[in-house]
């Protein structure tokens, strides 16, 4: 070996050492990405979900529809009324009323999870707006409409039936 060939080999240990950690630093990168992205998608679907469920529930009891006792604001909070219809006999309202309050209870699992539903009609066609709000960044948000400012306004999902 040669007097200037001396510590070439550590140099390229601590080359590869480097090239190493570089790539390991990308992986976790990704990773963390991953997790993320997957949390979001945890969240959407329970919010699809959700959404679909009290849509179902509506369909269920359209006495309840037609008495608009389906019918709240985002910050109505949940039912005074509500009784357990899965005891008891429930008349339309007492049953809405029991499907608006385990709706908000499944909300609660998104991050800050709240749900409306209003009515409107155009042309005689009565239609219901479900709408489901959670803050996808965990910023803590605190706004009430589905803007495209994450620090103050909440994602959300609209359903229109």
């Amino acid at each position: 070996m040669d007097e200037r060939d001396k510590g070439f080999t550590l140099l390229e240990v601590l080359i590869a050492l480097l090239v190493l950690s570089i790539g390991l630093l990308g992986l976790a990168g990704l990773q963390t990405h991953g997790l993320r992205s997957n949390q979001m998608a945890i969240m959407r679907t329970l919010a699809t979900q959700s959404a679909c469920d009290i849509s179902d529930r509506m369909h269920a009891n359209p006495a309840g529809v037609d008495a608009q006792a389906y019918v709240f604001g985002l910050n109505a909070g949940h039912p005074d009324t509500a009784v357990n219809c899965t005891a008891t006999q429930c008349n339309p309202e007492q049953m809405a009323a029991y499907d608006v309050d385990a709706w908000l209870t499944r909300l609660e699992a998104l991050p800050a999870g709240r749900g409306s539903i209003s009515r409107g009609a155009s042309g005689g066609i009565v239609t219901h707006t479900v709408t489901v709000y959670w803050d996808e960044k965990r910023s803590g948000a605190t706004g009430t409409d589905c803007g495209p400012d994450p620090a103050v306004d909440l994602r959300c999902i609209q359903l229109t039936l």
